[in-house]
């Protein structure tokens, strides 16, 4: 598990699939995301101000709207 005061993600390596995954579950919705070492990788690439503007929770997150 990884937290802090804004959130609690539990953090896993999936071997189900074709290859390994990250496993990323949020404990507060139960939603959960599987990364394979390409979207990893982007991430990592990701120019700061990129990767600024994605990790923004207000974009998404805290929306009334239903998930799409």
């Amino acid at each position: 598990m990884v937290g802090n005061e804004f959130a609690e993600v539990g953090v896993a390596v999936d071997h189900s699939g074709n290859g390994p995954r990250l496993r990323l579950e949020d404990y507060r919705t139960g939603r959960v995301r599987n990364l394979d070492a390409l979207e990893l990788e982007t991430i990592i690439w990701l120019p700061e101000e990129r990767l600024t503007q994605l990790l923004d929770p207000s974009t998404t997150r805290w929306r009334e709207e239903p998930d799409r």
